[in-house]
């Protein structure tokens, strides 16, 4: 028994993650890839191996549980260096329970709050940065001598960027965090700003820096909801969404009306909308860096492990290479695979797609409308964006409700009939997609025709934004039911071929929308888009009558 004592560490070196835990106990953890034996854990008390676990994590002494008197000193010693060597070995692998001091939920709600809403404003410069841009176009041409058509490119590169962004963010996040990924990205997406900012001798230099900016500006948008979730417990993510799904609309709607002031009214010419892109960055960077922290688990448990001792930080590691290869497969091969052969993914991706595309016809076309039907002057005519925000930020308030009065009653029954770790059938997040697929298009033609009728102003805006209202009703919505059908492992895979489809419409929108409305005007323009979502308004019906059985015979494993 004595030459054990000499191989173990000090109690206070294991508890400050200064020296490792029992070598015998890591080498029965190395060779084992599931939890400790009921045998092994039996040898430990429940409530002595808490306390062991909370001093092994916080380096504060606990008060242990009274034990029966042990029979020397060094059986009781060698005892207790066990206990806590196995606690420690417990606490890098896996939160060591619900009070876990580490777990992102039990951080303080006052810290919750506000690293939620930094990252959330942030997240939001990344789409205002993109719309910005577009009261610029006229600008733009004139000062290069290039048609609209290719004036356009910048705003609609932009949005192609941030399709191709997940894939530097993704494995950057499953390497050194989110919070290290968004320190780092959102500098770079300022300097590919400040590049547009200084682009002189053609407009091929302002495209790929915009292009790239996309890129760039991806991960503050993608991080922003997954870190929010991290903060969240699992059956409160539909309000949590809910919320946060209003806020890069927002962005987005807010940008034309800022850019327009720049351009026409501060005299400032477009390449203020650059300099102002880049100072908001900055701007909202900074409680970014100060105020948050890391939140993903696994990152967590890493640096946790090499606190301990159970392992340097270079063998925790994921190289970014393989990282790379993993979220290849992930956000390229398998959604790829699953939008042409999953129903649910196809047809919710196409919906949400031309949802957000639609945003962005109303960015390029709305000015347009209001200064061609109503002689309104820029920058007064950006003012008709009013709408869409208002719309925007209203529709968290239905999804907000229908969470807590509709979707959490039913949850807490069906897993007091089930178990606690269900999940209630994926097809009660539609409710606020089948409520709003109708009212898509009844609004678009009711926008449409107030406005080629010049109706009094008001009556057009407060329909566009009352199609915002629905759009982010049937999107959120929608976007739920995808991920609630897939579940933790193929959810991410749904979402990215989701998010293929919208930035690709989202890149296409912008190049054929004013050309459309100059063609057709704006009664039959808009009335096009309103035919093409009655066309899909039947989608998230459909899938609640027939969403089990096309669940049943997925090829991937889903939350039944």
């Amino acid at each position: 028994m004595a030459s054990h004592r000499l191989n173990m560490p000090e109690i206070s070196q294991v508890a400050s993650g200064r020296a490792p835990v029992p070598t015998f106990a890591l080498d029965a953890r190395a060779n084992s890839t599931s939890p400790p034996s009921e045998s092994n854990s039996a040898a430990v008390a429940p409530t002595t191996r808490e306390a062991s676990v909370r001093e092994a994590t916080s380096g504060q002494p606990q008060a242990h549980p009274k034990e029966a008197p042990p029979q020397n000193d060094t059986a009781a010693q060698f005892d207790l260096e066990v206990r806590r060597g196995v606690a420690a070995m417990n606490a890098a692998f896996d939160w060591t329970g619900p009070d876990d001091p580490d777990n992102p939920r039990n951080f303080s709600l006052a810290f919750r709050l506000t690293c939620s809403v930094a990252i959330t404003l942030l997240a939001m410069v990344g789409t205002l940065v993109g719309a910005m841009y577009a009261p610029a176009q006229d600008a733009v041409a004139a000062a290069f001598g290039a048609p609209r058509e290719v004036a356009v490119l910048p705003l609609a590169l932009y949005n192609l960027g941030l399709a191709f962004g997940p894939l530097v963010g993704a494995p950057l996040s499953e390497t050194y965090g989110r919070r290290a990924v968004v320190l780092v990205t959102a500098p770079v997406f300022a300097l590919f700003t400040l590049g547009g900012a200084l682009s002189t001798r053609s407009v091929a230099g302002l495209v790929a820096c915009r292009f790239f900016a996309g890129v760039f500006a991806a991960p503050l948008i993608n991080n922003a909801p997954a870190t929010m979730l991290d903060f969240t417990p699992t059956r409160y993510r539909g309000a949590t969404l809910g919320v946060y799904y209003t806020i890069p609309s927002f962005g987005a709607s807010l940008g034309p009306l800022i850019g327009a002031y720049i351009v026409h009214a501060g005299g400032g010419g477009w390449r203020w909308t650059q300099w102002a892109s880049m100072i908001l960055v900055a701007a909202f960077y900074v409680p970014v860096a100060l105020f948050t922290r890391e939140t993903y688990k696994k990152i967590i448990l890493r640096r946790r492990a090499v606190r301990l001792g159970l392992c340097d930080s270079a063998s925790q590691r994921t190289s970014p290479g393989r990282a790379f290869r993993y979220f290849a497969t992930t956000l390229i091969q398998r959604p790829l695979h699953m939008l042409f052969t999953e129903p649910i993914v196809g047809f919710v991706s196409l919906y949400c797609g031309f949802i957000f595309a639609l945003l962005y016809a109303f960015v390029v076309s709305v000015p347009w409308i209001f200064n061609h039907y109503y002689g309104i002057e820029e920058p007064n005519a950006s003012l008709s964006f009013l709408g869409l925000m208002v719309g925007t930020l209203g529709a968290s308030i239905p999804l907000v409700l229908i969470d807590v009065y509709y979707y959490q009653p039913r949850l807490l029954r069906w897993q007091a009939e089930h178990g606690e770790e269900t999940l209630l059938p994926s097809e009660h997040r539609l409710i606020g997609a089948m409520a709003g697929s109708f009212l898509l298009p009844v609004f678009l033609f009711a926008s449409a025709w107030t406005a080629a009728s010049r109706v009094h102003w008001i009556a057009p805006m407060i329909f566009q934004g009352c199609v915002m209202f629905t759009s982010i009703l049937i999107y959120s919505s929608a976007s739920l039911f995808m991920l609630d059908s897939y579940g933790p492992l193929y959810g991410a895979s749904a979402s990215g071929a989701m998010m293929m489809s919208r930035y690709v419409l989202a890149t296409a929108f912008p190049l054929f929308t004013l050309q459309m409305y100059k063609a057709l005007g704006v009664g039959w323009g808009t009335s096009l888009l309103g035919f093409v979502a009655l066309a899909m308004a039947p989608i998230p019906w459909c899938f609640w009558i027939y969403g089990e059985r096309i669940r049943r015979r997925s090829r991937y494993e889903n939350s039944s």
